[in-house]
This record gives C-alpha cells, sequence and structure tokens, in this order.
C-alpha cells in the first residue's frame, strides 16, 4: 500500500483507506510491527478526517440567514484562506 500524506488527502479517500487498514487488521496475519504501522497510519487517517470534517463544520457555520434570504458568507480560516 503506498504511503500518501494524510494532509493532502481529502475525507472520502482518507475514509476508504482507514476502512483499508480496519479491514486489514481484523482479517489478516499480521505481525506486531506490521500491525503498529497499520495503526498508526490509521491514527494520522483518522486526525484527517476529523479535521476535514472541521472544516467543513465551519464552512457550514458560515451560511447565514438574512431578511429571509440564505447568504453565504467567505470562511477565513486560520491561515488566512478563504
Amino acid at each position: 500500500m503506498p504511503v500518501k500524506k494524510s494532509s493532502t488527502l481529502d475525507f472520502e479517500t482518507a475514509m476508504k483507506e482507514l476502512e483499508q487498514i480496519v479491514e486489514s487488521m481484523e482479517n489478516d496475519q499480521l505481525t506486531l510491527d506490521e500491525s503498529l504501522q497499520k495503526f498508526e497510519r490509521g491514527v494520522e487517517l483518522s486526525r484527517t478526517c476529523q479535521e476535514n470534517l472541521k472544516k467543513a463544520e465551519q464552512k457550514v457555520e458560515q451560511l447565514v440567514k438574512k431578511h429571509g434570504k440564505l447568504i453565504i458568507e467567505p470562511f477565513n480560516d486560520d491561515q488566512g484562506n478563504a
């Protein structure tokens, strides 16, 4: 399995890889070292998913109802990106 930097993965890709790791750990005969490597990668992917969900939640919170209309306001994260 190629190792990808988890911070560059989108939610769906990270989640799919995480599911594959869980399945592998449940079904395969792994050495202790292999299990630890998969566990560490799973933790990285889990954090990536949590970060992506947090960003999505923040963007949703930017929806503001004004005068009966839904207006999307730009989201500025801590890094100054919109």
